[in-house]
């Protein structure tokens, strides 16, 4: 299929799921297009079995896209900015402890215990994977999806305090979640000799180059916003930051996606308060939400039809199914070390670290990493356990994530 009808036909579709959501089932606008599509795509699947064959235009549709490409070169950079903007580095910089320990050490201790785990479960239901893959599996599943946590916690009614942190650490270690995952897979496919000294170079360039990269674009945009008095011209100048920016730390082998958030937080903050005026500030609010938006309903109606064209076995299933208590297990421990030792620093409310358990949600990225590995006969089963989990984390702990919040941190916004 060609550009344009690809486009077409997920706009179509994100804009019909939405309508049949807000008219009829009042979920978030991001769960309730997933929950949609997922339904239809097993319907189609029941049909198939029956011998009623109509999803052939979907899957054709799926397999034109490349979902690893697609996230990560088309639509994270815009959803990251979007995030980025409406968050107030103050708050953030109170919190920036907890939220570096997360996204660092927290992410790399989920690694390793989301491994283990994955490398007996699938001992448990008659699997075999190499250690090294499980592993793989854990780096690509530990980072929280600043997408799935951004839109859910619009709505979830957290306290700002925590609200700051969980959001923070997901804008964070997903950049530091696709160094470990790339680390690993190069081990696992024996691309390229890694020792402790090369691993130490790429964590420096790609996370350390791509923060101050983003710090750089974020002053010449703000440089740029501070010179202008017109809309329309400012706002193709944050879209210029958002396109041009990603596009040359990504060949510069930096992490762009660090830089966009760098940027967008610089952009919101300093760039919104000194450099633009009050009507520059409420279109530029408006534009990127409906960036956020669109892209945020496309992306899930893509993961709910993803079940199309991917492979499950009983085995699978199974697997995946006695796996996310475990995932939840791992990142309920890789939560509570960091906070364990930054108690006697920081203050924090009874019952953060069981909400910032289940406020790590999965989504977009886990399943694009996933999908981006290289074909194998271990590709098939990642792939599967990947969406499971992020399936159940979306709509289970998505759709509860309020009624969690509301329950251990009550409804004030207490310090945590």
């Amino acid at each position: 299929m060609d550009l344009f009808t690809i486009a077409a036909a997920l706009i179509t579709l994100a804009a019909a799921f939405s309508y049949l959501n807000y008219r009829f089932i009042g979920l978030p606008t991001t769960i309730g297009v997933m929950l949609i599509s997922l339904v239809m795509s097993l319907a189609l699947i029941a049909m198939h079995s029956m011998g009623i064959y109509m999803g052939f235009h979907f899957e054709d549709l799926l397999r034109s896209i490349d979902f690893d490409q697609t996230v990560f070169r088309g639509m994270l950079a815009f959803l990251l900015f979007a995030g980025a903007l409406h968050i107030n580095i103050n708050d953030l910089s109170e919190s920036k402890w907890i939220i570096g320990s997360l996204a660092t050490v927290g992410v790399l201790i989920s690694t390793v215990l989301v491994g283990a785990a994955m490398w007996l479960v699938l001992g448990l239901v008659g699997l075999s994977l190499p250690y090294i893959y499980c592993l793989l599996f854990g780096a690509l599943i530990s980072p929280t999806d600043p997408i799935a946590v951004l839109g859910i916690l619009k709505s979830a009614g957290a306290p700002k305090s925590l609200e700051t942190k969980i959001s923070g650490e997901s804008l964070f270690n997903d950049g530091v979640g696709v160094v470990v995952f790339i680390v690993v897979l190069e081990l696992a496919t024996g691309a390229s000799e890694v020792n402790a000294a090369s691993i130490a170079a790429l964590f420096a360039q790609e996370a350390i180059g791509g923060a101050l990269f983003g710090l750089g674009i974020g002053y010449l945009t703000y440089q740029m916003l501070k010179r202008v008095d017109n809309y329309q011209v400012e706002l193709m100048i944050t879209l210029a930051t958002v396109m041009g920016g990603y596009a040359l730390a990504t060949s510069l082998h930096l992490s762009g996606l660090i830089a966009i958030v760098v940027a967008g937080l610089f952009v919101g903050n300093h760039g919104r308060l000194l450099g633009m005026s009050e009507k520059t500030r409420h279109h530029l609010d408006i534009f990127w939400e409906l960036i956020d938006e669109i892209l945020n309903a496309v992306l899930f109606v893509l993961m709910g039809l993803e079940v199309l064209v991917l492979t499950f076995t009983e085995q699978y299933l199974l697997a995946g199914l006695l796996l996310i208590p475990l995932v939840l297990l791992a990142r309920f421990i890789s939560v509570g070390i960091p906070v364990l030792a930054l108690r006697r620093y920081h203050v924090f409310s009874p019952g953060a670290v069981r909400v910032m358990t289940w406020g790590g949600l999965r989504g977009g990225i886990s399943v694009a990493l996933a999908l981006s590995l290289p074909a194998g006969p271990e590709r098939g089963l990642i792939i599967a356990v990947t969406y499971i989990i992020v399936v159940f984390s979306i709509l289970v702990q998505g759709l509860t994530l309020g009624r969690v919040i509301k329950r251990l941190s009550g409804s004030s916004d207490q310090s945590t």
